[in-house]
């Protein structure tokens, strides 16, 4: 792994894969300095080893030959009886190719997302498309995502439904996350807006959409704050400090430690973002996204009630904030995410594919919703 998310999804998978008499080592790419360590830690885990790439000029063609290059020399010392990569980072695609090319197996923790556009989200989409022609084992996290790779003629038992990750990982964390929000609320009335924006393909104009769009929304509500949690990168920041800086009832804060978003999140009433992570994380918190992309691979939070999709259009952006804001009714259909079983799920398909043990029953997520035509709801 190689970005925080990667690694709070991965991080239950350790202990559910040792209980399972597996010896997993968790290895730190570098893709993001620092964030895999952080992102861990309140699990109780360390990188087993760090590869400590150097990047220079950041572009992505760099990343990946800095990976390959490291995670193959890692394979010229210890060569593991499989290699599980996480979701669609440039990490996960350069693992998943050098193993392959290795000829050892290659476990796909999230597989089966798409939305059907390669240049939205780039290049996630094209990632974990090339991700899964590697793969050995598929493990989607919903029926829907099984069914997408069942479209493109992967199926049988190879592809297990496990549910998410994140949504064990949260229930390691958000006990904690929950207390330090009572304790930071302070009696204080006002509603909150969480706000993140990141994703290559709203650099820009969409940058500055949103952030206009939150100027707009805290003008409207009198009772509203909003959080705003800039990009590391410099450029994409400055457009959010060109539009909001200095507006009242308006907080710029850096990248939070996963511990910091997690207390934010819980204090939010309605969440404004990109992210995928948060779309997948809102429904065990228990707050609905707007989420500012005109596609989404993860269709059953919408399809649930609990996100919707509004693209970077800023009257789409405030009528469906203002909805949420308005109606604080929340959903009450189950998690489309996952029912916290998803990492012994997991471990246990690792292990039938070495050869020791049984295949898990696959999860069948909540009984909510008919899937017809499940790619074309996604846009």
């Amino acid at each position: 792994m190689g970005t925080r998310p990667e690694a709070v999804k991965v991080a239950p998978m350790m202990t559910a894969m040792r209980r399972a008499g597996l010896n997993p080592l968790l290895i730190d790419t570098g893709q993001q300095p620092g964030r895999v360590a952080e992102a861990i830690a309140p699990f109780g885990l360390t990188p087993d080893i760090g590869l400590d790439i150097e990047r220079r000029a950041g572009s992505l063609r760099e990343l990946i030959n800095l990976v390959s290059d490291a995670v193959d020399r890692l394979l010229d010392t210890q060569l593991p009886a499989a290699v599980l990569v996480q979701g669609d980072t440039t990490t996960a695609m350069a693992v998943a190719l050098t193993a392959h090319l290795r000829q050892v197996p290659v476990v796909h923790l999230e597989a089966g997302l798409r939305t059907g556009d390669p240049r939205n989200p780039f290049p996630e989409e094209t990632n974990r498309r090339l991700i899964a022609d590697l793969a050995d084992l598929h493990l989607a996290p919903t029926p829907r995502a099984a069914r997408a790779l069942a479209l493109e003629g992967r199926d049988g038992h190879r592809v297990v439904v496990t549910g998410n990750t994140v949504v064990d990982a949260l229930a390691t964390l958000l006990p904690a996350a929950r207390a330090r929000t009572a304790s930071a609320q302070d009696g204080r009335l006002m509603r909150h807006l969480v706000v993140t924006v990141h994703r290559r393909e709203a650099w820009g104009e969409g940058v500055r959409t949103v952030a206009g769009s939150v100027r707009e929304l805290l003008a409207r509500y009198p009772d509203l704050r909003a959080s705003v949690v800039t990009h590391p990168n410099p450029v994409v920041a400055a457009d959010v400090e060109s539009v909001l800086a200095g507006t009242d009832r308006c907080d710029l804060l850096p990248p939070q430690p996963y511990d910091d978003m997690l207390t934010l999140l819980c204090s939010a009433d309605v969440v404004l973002t990109d992210s995928g992570g948060l779309q997948e994380e809102a429904p065990s918190i228990g707050v609905p996204a707007v989420v500012t992309r005109w596609t989404t691979e993860r269709p059953e939070g919408v399809e649930a009630g609990w996100a919707d999709l509004v693209g970077l259009d800023r009257a789409a952006i405030l009528e469906a904030v203002s909805r949420r804001l308005d109606d604080p009714t929340r959903p009450d259909t189950g998690n489309p995410y996952g029912d916290g079983a998803a990492a012994d799920r997991s471990a246990a398909a690792v292990r039938w594919l070495l050869g020791g043990g049984a295949r898990p029953e696959d999860w069948a997520g909540p009984a909510m919703t008919s899937h017809a035509d499940d790619l074309a709801s996604t846009r």
